[in-house]
C-alpha cells in the first residue's frame, strides 16, 4: 500500500440505473434500484478508490457493508455513490458510503475492505481448491 493511504481520501462514482440493476420485486411497473446492485456499486466504489492506492500486485476484497437503503431509484436515472476513507488498520482500510439520486439522498453505511497481495491469494485459494476437490473426489478449478 501506498503511503497515500489515508482517511479523508474520497471518490465518486456515477451509475446510471438500467434494467440490468433493477428489480421489478414489487412489480414490473415499478422497477428501480435493486438492493444487491447498490452493494455492489458500492464496493466497486470503495475498491476504485483504494486500487488507487495500492502497490502493483495488490488488489482488495470486501469483508463487510452496513447499508440503509432509503428510497427508491428509477430506471434511467443516476446514482453517485461518495466512499470516503474512515480508517486505515494495516490492511483493512474502512469506508463511509453515501448516495444520492438526481433527486434526493438514497443510501447511507459503511463498508470495510481488506488489501491482499495477489500471488498470495492465488496460493489460498489454490490450496482450498485442492482440499475441497480431495473431500469430493474431484478436481476443483480455481481461477
Amino acid at each position: 500500500m501506498k503511503p497515500t493511504l489515508r482517511p479523508g481520501a474520497s471518490r465518486t462514482n456515477r451509475y446510471t440505473v438500467d434494467d440490468a440493476r433493477a428489480t421489478g420485486i414489487i412489480g414490473q411497473a415499478n422497477r428501480v434500484y435493486a438492493t444487491p446492485m447498490f452493494v455492489r456499486d458500492i464496493e466497486r466504489t470503495c475498491r476504485d478508490l483504494l486500487v488507487e492506492h495500492c502497490e502493483t500486485g495488490e488488489d482488495s476484497v470486501g469483508m463487510e457493508v452496513v447499508l440503509r437503503h432509503i428510497a427508491p431509484t428509477l430506471i434511467g436515472m443516476s446514482v453517485d455513490i461518495i466512499a470516503t476513507i474512515t480508517a486505515v488498520d494495516g490492511r483493512k482500510v474502512s469506508f463511509d458510503v453515501f448516495a444520492r439520486d438526481e433527486i434526493e439522498p438514497i443510501g447511507t453505511g459503511s463498508h470495510k475492505r481488506f488489501v491482499v497481495d495477489l500471488s498470495k491469494s492465488g496460493e489460498r485459494l489454490k490450496a482450498k481448491a485442492e482440499k475441497f476437490a480431495a473431500l469430493h473426489g474431484s478436481k476443483q478449478k480455481c481461477g
